[in-house]
Parts: C-alpha cells; sequence; structure tokens
C-alpha cells in the first residue's frame, strides 16, 4: 500500500491559534485564518501561515502537528523544507562566484572530471536554472525501492544518485530546455566541496546559518528531527500514515534542510535585500533564461520561471521570489515581493496524496496572505 501511494510522490520530489504581530499584539486576521482553515478542511492535518508586511508579523496555524498523540499544529515548530533547500544551496554558490573561487559559466567537467558524460557541456548556470538536461535520480526505482518497500530510515548516498542519473544519458542538450532535476543540485554540493575543500553542511552553516542567526534551521542527514517538530503525513487507504522519518540522506543539497517558517522568511528577507549577495549578482540571480520559465496556473498564480536557485511566481498582486517544494508528507512555499518587505511562507503536513482539493486550498491560501493589506 505505501508504493502504491508514495511513488510519484517521493519522485518529485487545524486547531486555530491567534495572529501574533512582532510586537506581540493580537490581530483581526479572519480572512486569512479562514483561508487556512480551508487547507485542513480540504484533508490536510495541520497548516502554517506566516505573513509579513513592512515590520508587522503574523502567524497562524490550524488543525494537528501530530495525528498520534493528537497535538496542535504550532507556529514555531521546525519542518523539512524539502525544496527550497535549492535557494540556500544556490547562495552559497554565488558567494562563491563572488569571491571568485567558481564562475558560472565553469562546466561539470572542470571541476568533477568524469562524473557526467557530457560534463563539458553543462554550466553551473545550467545546473543553477534546471536547464542541464541531467536526469532526476529521485525519480528511479534504484533510489525508491528501500523507501517504497517501509525502510523510511534508508541511508541513501546522494553521490550514487548522480550515477544513476549520470547512466540515464543526457535528455536534452543542455541548455535548450527545462527539467527540474535534484541532481543538479548534488552536482553543485560537490563542486563547492571541490572549490572549498569543506563540506557543503559547512558552508550553509557558516555563510548562512550562524551570520543570519537561523537558530531553527539545520542541513539534516538523520531521519530523526530534533526539537518541536511538525509530522508529515501520506494518505493510504486506513489514513494517514507518518512519514517524519523519511530519510533525508539521499536529499543532500537538494532538499535536506529542516527549518521553521520564521526562519526560512528571515533567509528570504536577507537575500532579497541585499546582505548575501552584492545586488548585481542578486539581479543575475533573479535573471530568468527564455527556456526556463514555468508556473501554476491555478488559483490566480499565472506563473513565472527559473533563476539561478530562485523562481519567480506571479500572484494576482504582482511577481514574487522565492521556491515551493513537495517531498514525502510535507508541502512548503515561501515568497516574497523583489524587496523583501512582503512575505508569505507556509507548511502543509501532508503532500499529493491528500488529494487535489488541498493543493488548490494551499494555492488560495498562499494568494490571499500574500495579497492581503
Amino acid at each position: 500500500m505505501i508504493a502504491a501511494c508514495l511513488a510519484s510522490g517521493a519522485a518529485v520530489a487545524c486547531l486555530g491559534t491567534p495572529a501574533v504581530a512582532a510586537g506581540g499584539a493580537a490581530q483581526p486576521t479572519a480572512k486569512l485564518q479562514h483561508a487556512l482553515d480551508g487547507v485542513v478542511a480540504a484533508g490536510a492535518p495541520g497548516a502554517v501561515v506566516l505573513v509579513r508586511h513592512g515590520d508587522r508579523t503574523t502567524r497562524l496555524s490550524s488543525g494537528l502537528g501530530n495525528v498520534a498523540p493528537r497535538t496542535p499544529m504550532r507556529v514555531a515548530d521546525r519542518y523539512r523544507i524539502g525544496g527550497l533547500t535549492k535557494s540556500f544551496t544556490a547562495t552559497v554558490v554565488l558567494q562563491l562566484v563572488r569571491e571568485r573561487k567558481l564562475a558560472l559559466g565553469d562546466t561539470i567537467e572542470h571541476w568533477l572530471p568524469g562524473v557526467i558524460s557530457n560534463g563539458d557541456a553543462i554550466s553551473v548556470r545550467q545546473l543553477l536554472n534546471h536547464t542541464s538536461g541531467i536526469a532526476d535520480y529521485v525519480r528511479d526505482p534504484a533510489y525508491l525501492a528501500p523507501y517504497l518497500a517501509g525502510d523510511l530510515t534508508h541511508v541513501f548516498d546522494p553521490r550514487a544518485g548522480v550515477q544513476i542519473a549520470a547512466d540515464q544519458g543526457p535528455l536534452f542538450a543542455p541548455g535548450s530546455q527545462l527539467s527540474y532535476s535534484n541532481t543538479n543540485y548534488v552536482l553543485l554540493a560537490m563542486i563547492v566541496e571541490a572549490a572549498t575543500g569543506n563540506t557543503i553542511a559547512s558552508e550553509l552553516q557558516a555563510r548562512l546559518f550562524e551570520p543570519l542567526g537561523l537558530r531553527h534551521t539545520s542541513f539534516s542527514t538523520s531521519p530523526k528531527i530534533h526539537g518541536a517538530h511538525v509530522h508529515g503525513y501520506v494518505f493510504l487507504d486506513a489514513g494517514p500514515f507518518d512519514v517524519t522519518s523519511w530519510s533525508p540522506s539521499g536529499s543532500g543539497a537538494a532538499a535536506a534542510i529542516v527549518s521553521n517558517t520564521d526562519d526560512v522568511a528571515r533567509f528570504y528577507r536577507a537575500l532579497l535585500r541585499g546582505r548575501l549577495l552584492p545586488r548585481p549578482l542578486l539581479r543575475t540571480m533573479q535573471t530568468i533564461d527564455p527556456v526556463a520559465t514555468g508556473g501554476v496556473p491555478d488559483a490566480g498564480i499565472l506563473g513565472g520561471g527559473w533563476g539561478l536557485g530562485l523562481l519567480r511566481e506571479r500572484f494576482p498582486c504582482g511577481n514574487a521570489w522565492g521556491h515551493d517544494s513537495e517531498i514525502p508528507g510535507y508541502m512548503t512555499a515561501a515568497w516574497s515581493s523583489k524587496s523583501g518587505t512582503r512575505q508569505v511562507a507556509v507548511i502543509v503536513n501532508s503532500h499529493h496524496s491528500h488529494g487535489e482539493p488541498v493543493s488548490r486550498a494551499m494555492r488560495h491560501l498562499l494568494a490571499t496572505a500574500y495579497c492581503a493589506r
């Protein structure tokens, strides 16, 4: 049963509480709470939303953070942020570009000789914006097999995933199409390690987590989430199945970070305000190749495109920058205005197995939260 439910989702990769402003005062947020409750009413165990406009921050929760025992969702709890990890990894890469330790035009072959058959034709830039043509190893049965068999804590080396992707050969000529691939970001981590002599975990810690004071954020390799955390679920015929312990070992620099909504928002705010990269490099990060476009044409979210580790999304009230993700047990999203003054971050503790109504309700929540005045 678990295999039938998780196969495609693994490949991809609420009880109301009062809103609290930055100064601690309660705010009237009925419309936002209604949209948040709608995610739970649609079938998710729980959800959290953080909304920030200027210096005012609102945090709301709904439903359950743990189904058994029944525990209310809490706004400060940690969770697996999945693909949002890519924005962190991309920022480290671009910091190394600023330091002239590598260049966007460098090839895979330059840094990782012999790892990819056409590595001399694939640049760091193409890894960052998913135009490399390299297959996504997390869609391969060889990666999925132990997890779908029920061994959720199985340890998988992401470098073995690179070999799985390399064995499949290129999907298309580099730079000619867009295809989201976690393999790209595992390769980027390997390049960071080759360029610095340090692990990607230590680079993330030293460059981002510590300077920004992200006390609830860590690069996870263990199935156990330390501290108060949100449990993640998939839905089987018998009901919700807890997959919190699904090992992040195979996700690496593509999806392994654990954080909470406040830390996620703080990271994107610092990035978009120019604290982490000089303005010219930030503009490069936000530059979208014509072939790297896409979007979700639903709930008023009309589409955007891929920059370098950042997505542009179009909401009814304007463009936003950030990332979203769906991994076993969790749907996450974080969107910010170009200046970082308007932000929304959302966690829902289930993935596509809950059905389209939850996904639709989450998109409605995001649009409501981001465009609220």
